[in-house]
């Protein structure tokens, strides 16, 4: 099986190749080691790149799979779609600040979260997910905070029977991991039944992690080494996995989620 490259520039310049090759319609202008601009839209590669990564041997497969649903989900993004077909759909997912580096924080549907974070939208086909534009949720006749609603009821009812593994340290302390692995499990932290299901395992309040979109780590908040070795794990993994979103720890009571970032 055909390998990418693994020095950031090479692969970039690949990915680049590819595009050219299956979309030669396509205008394709590489501005940096990872990252695109095609067809005037700016293309980041970094979490391709770390997807690649971690599996070496489907390289060339899982570029050409990502570029197919990229442009497909670029084509879908564009159509006509009415709210009664689209609101199941609707589900949230936590973003990092860093993604308005490159998009325009006026057109993405978002509300603001915490630890520098915001709460994005998107549609979930069956082969990938569609970002909502603020034109679209206009079009609908929607605001913000109807996104914000509709997602959250969505993924509520997304997998009544949410598994969650709970393991206890040497320590003391107590963890319960989340890994379905179907894109939403750093939005579980979402959750409206989030403080209720998990403070009874984890002795009230809790402190929580989502350092990438597939990952939801929550913790007891004592005692003081087992919390700071997996801080160090979620701080490896915010640098490793695809779609990071923080290294910070959120603290999750009775009345929501707060940031533990400093201000």
């Amino acid at each position: 099986m055909a390998h990418m490259p693994r020095e950031p520039e090479a692969f970039g310049e690949h990915v680049a190749r590819i595009l050219k090759r299956h979309y030669p319609d396509r205008t394709i202008e590489l501005v940096g080691p990872l990252d695109l601009i095609l067809s005037g839209k700016h293309l980041g590669l970094e979490n391709l790149y770390r997807m690649v990564l971690h599996e070496p041997d489907r390289g060339v497969e899982m570029v050409e799979n990502y570029l197919e649903r990229l442009i497909e989900g670029d084509t879908l993004s564009s159509m006509p779609l009415p709210l009664s077909v689209a609101k199941p759909r609707i589900m949230p997912r936590i973003q990092p600040l860093t993604i308005f580096e490159h998009l325009d924080q006026e057109q993405v549907a978002h509300v603001p979260f915490v630890n520098d974070t915001v709460v994005v939208f998107v549609l979930d086909m069956p082969q990938m997910t569609v970002s909502i534009t603020v034109e679209q949720m206009l079009r609908w006749g929607l605001q913000v905070d109807d996104l914000d609603t509709i997602s959250r009821e969505n993924l509520d009812s997304y997998a009544p029977d949410l598994q969650i593994q709970l393991v206890d340290s040497s320590e003391g302390g107590r963890a319960a991991i989340v890994s379905q692995q179907d894109g939403y499990d750093a939005a579980r932290l979402l959750l409206a039944s989030l403080h209720d299901r998990l403070a009874p395992q984890l002795h009230g309040d809790f402190y929580a992690a989502a350092p990438a979109r597939d990952m939801f780590l929550a913790m007891t908040c004592d005692p003081d080494e087992f919390v700071e070795r997996l801080r160090h794990r979620v701080e490896h993994e915010f640098k490793r996995l695809p779609y990071p979103i923080t290294d910070e720890l959120f603290v999750v009571t009775r009345d929501g989620v707060a940031g533990t970032k400093a201000a």
